[in-house]
């Protein structure tokens, strides 16, 4: 975004940004107001939300390291955990533009770039998505001002087909022998492409996809370490899971 003059008369590059920001998002509650990339959130993964809050109660919550007071965007912890999964969500990551403050002078600068991450949930076109992202940004633009716009590739999400009988019950029978408590799902902000790939090329596949990211383990990390007893106990559940494969 680009703009220059006085200040007062000649609107800021940061007003301008700020009000197509606005466009995307409603700041008061974080909404997409982009209706189409919004989706139908299937009643068996809010069942599994709302089994997940029973199981975890305040831990919903509290896991992230909340600064003083500071509080969720919903105190309802199902809706939260269906925030996090299934409704789309601007972030912003990245920003140039904008001088450091020990170094930055009281002038209008001539432009403000940001970089925003728009996670869009599964059952959402990424293409048109993209594609309406592009157009609530560009069209007409504040003051008339230069808006510009470059993507990354978009990547679509993910939903994965419902369980099937035989494989909830090899599920809870495993989780009840090695963990002596039964199974829990979470659906998991964030893309990993080679899922909508292996669906695709196998669409009558049945998935379990787990890994070890419970308390003691830090997965992705500099520091990367695992729990050693949880990754016995689930190597075990994965094996038993195997053992009573059966075809519907």
């Amino acid at each position: 975004v680009h703009s220059g003059g006085a200040s007062g008369y000649v609107p800021s590059s940061f007003r301008i940004i700020r009000e197509l920001l606005s466009r995307l998002e409603n700041e008061s509650t974080g909404e997409i107001l982009i209706r189409d990339l919004h989706t139908t959130i299937p009643e068996h993964r809010k069942q599994e939300a709302q089994e997940l809050v029973r199981v975890l109660g305040g831990r919903a919550i509290n896991e992230f390291p909340w600064v003083n007071k500071a509080e969720p965007s919903t105190k309802d912890l199902v809706d939260g955990v269906l925030r996090r999964t299934w409704m789309p969500t601007l972030s912003v990551v990245g920003a140039d533009g904008l001088p450091p403050s020990k170094s930055a002078g009281n002038v209008l600068r001539p432009y403000t770039e940001l970089k925003l991450s728009i996670r869009i949930p599964p059952q959402v076109d990424h293409v048109r998505a993209q594609k309406l992202i592009k157009q609530t940004l560009t069209s007409y633009p504040p003051y008339n001002s230069k808006v510009s716009i470059s993507f990354s590739k978009p990547a679509p999400g993910w939903n994965a087909p419902r369980t099937s009988p035989w494989l909830e019950r090899a599920i809870k029978e495993a989780s009840m022998s090695y963990f002596g408590r039964p199974d829990c799902s979470i659906s998991e902000g964030g893309t990993i492409p080679l899922m909508p790939a292996l669906s695709k090329m196998f669409p009558s596949a049945q998935f379990v996809i787990t890994g070890v990211l419970g308390p003691g383990s830090n997965a992705h990390g500099p520091n990367e370490f695992l729990h050693i007893p949880y990754v016995k106990k689930l190597t075990c559940c994965v094996a038993s899971i195997l053992y009573n494969f059966e075809k519907d």
